[in-house]
C-alpha cells in the first residue's frame, strides 16, 4: 500500500449502525465534498440476516463506494480513512460490531479487504475515536467523547492520545450492564440490560414502543399517539426526539430511566480516570439538542459526580457540532497525523492546518 503524500484529497467514510457516509476531503482547506449517505447493509436493513451475510454485505458496500470515489478522483487520493462502529485491533480487524451485524462473528480484516486492489493506503479506526479527532484541536484539557445514536460508545482522549488497548477495546460503555432484571431489554450484541439497549436511540425507541403497547391509556394521552395513529409500532425515533423536546411526560418516563443509567456510567468514568469534560454527539442526542444536556446534567447531579459540585456539572458537558460529519472530519484529521513528516508533533499538526476544517461544508442530516 502507498501513501501519496502530495496528493490533495482523502477518501473518508463513516460506517454507523444505521447510515454509511462517504465522501472526499480537500487536505488544503478541510472541505468535504461529494458526500453520499445511504443505509448500511446491516441488521438495521436486514434484521434477520446471519452475521456472516451482514459482514459480507457491509464490506461489499464499502468496497463499491470507496472504489467509485477513487476511480472518479484518479491519482488525487492520498489515503483512505474508514471510521467504523466497533472495536478495531492493531491489525486493522473489526473484532465486533453489534449495531451493524449483531452478535459477534469472526473478526473481519477490514484493512486487508479494502486494501486489495487499491493503491492509496487504507486506515481504519473506531467511529468514536474518529469523532474525537475532530475535537482534538479545540479542547485544552483531557476529554471524553460520548455518542448516543444507534448504540452508545465513548472514547477518552488524554494528552492528545486515545486510551485504547491494542486489541481495540476501550470505550465500549454501551455494553456495560445496568439493568439486571429478567425482563431487561436486549442489546444488539445479544446481552440483556446493557446501557446501549436502554439509553441509545434504538433502545429508547424500543422502550417507548413497549410502554405504549403495555399502557394504552397512558399512550393515548401522549403527543406520540396522534403522530403514530394510535399504533405503537408506528412510533418513530424522530417523533420520540420531538416528544422529549416538548417534555411529553409519557416519553420522558422512558427516557429518564436510560439517561440516568448513562449519567451513572459517566460519573464512573470521571471517578476512575479524572476526566471532567464530556462532548456528546450522535443522532439521538443531537436531535434532542440542548434539552439533552439539560437532562443529562440533572441526572449527573442526581447520581453524584465525586469531587464536582452540582452547580459545576453543566459546564462539564458540551454538545457536538449539529451535523453528522464527525467521523468524516475526524478521519481526515487522523489521516493527516498518519502521513505527517517524521519529527512533527501531533499538537503541531492538529493545531495548525487542521483548524481550517471549521469552514467545511455542512451536509444535510439524515
Amino acid at each position: 500500500m502507498n501513501a501519496r503524500l502530495d496528493a490533495p484529497l482523502f477518501v473518508v467514510a463513516d460506517v454507523g449502525g444505521t447510515t454509511l457516509r462517504i465522501g472526499c476531503m480537500d487536505r488544503a482547506t478541510g472541505r468535504l465534498f461529494a458526500v453520499r449517505r445511504e443505509p448500511v447493509q446491516g441488521i438495521a436493513r436486514f434484521p434477520n440476516a446471519p452475521v456472516g451475510t451482514s459482514q459480507q454485505r457491509v464490506v461489499a458496500q464499502l468496497q463499491r463506494l470507496v472504489g467509485e470515489l477513487i476511480r472518479d478522483a484518479g491519482n488525487a487520493i492520498a489515503a483512505v480513512g474508514i471510521a467504523f462502529a466497533g472495536p478495531i485491533n492493531a491489525a486493522g480487524e473489526v473484532t465486533d460490531a453489534p449495531t451493524i451485524w449483531g452478535p459477534r462473528g469472526e473478526p473481519v480484516p477490514l484493512v486487508e479487504l479494502l486494501q486489495t486492489g487499491l493503491e492509496p493506503s487504507v486506515h481504519v479506526l473506531n467511529d468514536v475515536t474518529a469523532a474525537g479527532w475532530r475535537y482534538l484541536a479545540e479542547e485544552d484539557e483531557d476529554f471524553c467523547v460520548v455518542t448516543v445514536s444507534s448504540g452508545i460508545g465513548n472514547k477518552v482522549f488524554r494528552h492528545g492520545e486515545v486510551l485504547l488497548h491494542p486489541d481495540g477495546m476501550g470505550g465500549e460503555i454501551g455494553h456495560v450492564r445496568v439493568d439486571y432484571s429478567p425482563t431487561a431489554q436486549r442489546c444488539d450484541c445479544g446481552g440483556g440490560g446493557h446501557l446501549g439497549a436502554i439509553a441509545s436511540g434504538r433502545g429508547l425507541l424500543a422502550g417507548v414502543r413497549a410502554r405504549a403497547a403495555a399502557q394504552p391509556q397512558a399512550f393515548r394521552r401522549s403527543v406520540l399517539y396522534d403522530e403514530a395513529a394510535g399504533k405503537p409500532c408506528r412510533i418513530t425515533d424522530r417523533a420520540v426526539a420531538k416528544a422529549i423536546r416538548e417534555d411529553d411526560p409519557f416519553t420522558l418516563a422512558v427516557f429518564r430511566h436510560g439517561i440516568t443509567c448513562l449519567a451513572g456510567v459517566l460519573a464512573t468514568i470521571h471517578a476512575a480516570v479524572g476526566v471532567r469534560r464530556f462532548i456528546i454527539i450522535g443522532g439521538l442526542a443531537l436531535a434532542i439538542g440542548e434539552r439533552y444536556l439539560d437532562h443529562l446534567a440533572d441526572r449527573l447531579q442526581y447520581v453524584g459526580c465525586f469531587g464536582i459540585t452540582s452547580h459545576a456539572i453543566p459546564a462539564m458537558l458540551r454538545l457536538g457540532e449539529p451535523d453528522d460529519n464527525h467521523g468524516l472530519i475526524g478521519c481526515g484529521r487522523f489521516l493527516e497525523q498518519c502521513l505527517m513528516p517524521a519529527g512533527t508533533t501531533v499538537a503541531q499538526q492538529v493545531g495548525g492546518s487542521l483548524n481550517q476544517g471549521a469552514g467545511m461544508l455542512q451536509q444535510g442530516r439524515r
